[in-house]
């Protein structure tokens, strides 16, 4: 669980570093973030399971007023702290759920962007290819 929570963090870290010299790496890093992401979501969900705790609906009121922290603009890890340190594992791993399932559908937004710019704008590869053509056509010129 823990790694699979560093992992997809730091793919984010990386990926978002990655961004202004390979759009190319800088998907697929997201892309793999999002799979440890999942990874650690399958992770708590078989935590509940075995324990016998119940995973809650997403339209659980609990759920809905950690989703509803999300929509803050005054918003930092404190906000969630309630939950977070609460004595109860089942509500204390329902968060994480919920936070993860937050995370995911962030970065599928983000991949999709990210695709997009890459499909109109090309890959740096593409980018320098051209800046050497127009560089040999001003010469030829």
């Amino acid at each position: 669980m823990v790694q699979a929570a560093r992992s997809g963090k730091q793919n984010i870290a990386e990926g978002c570093m990655a961004s202004g010299i390979s759009k190319e790496t800088e998907i697929k890093l997201i892309g793999v973030a999002r799979a440890r992401l999942e990874e650690l979501l399958i992770d708590y969900q078989d935590f509940l399971r075995v324990r016998g705790l119940k995973l809650w609906d997403k339209n659980d009121p609990k759920i809905l007023e950690i989703r509803e922290i999300g929509r803050r603009k005054d918003r930092s890890y404190k906000s969630y702290l309630t939950y977070l340190e609460d004595p109860s594992e089942e509500v204390v791993a329902n968060t994480i759920i919920c936070l993860v399932h937050q995370t995911n559908y962030l970065l599928d937004q983000q991949l999709r962007r990210l695709e997009e710019q890459f499909i109109k704008e090309g890959g740096i590869r593409e980018k320098m290819f051209n800046a050497r053509l127009n560089e040999r056509n001003k010469k030829k010129e």
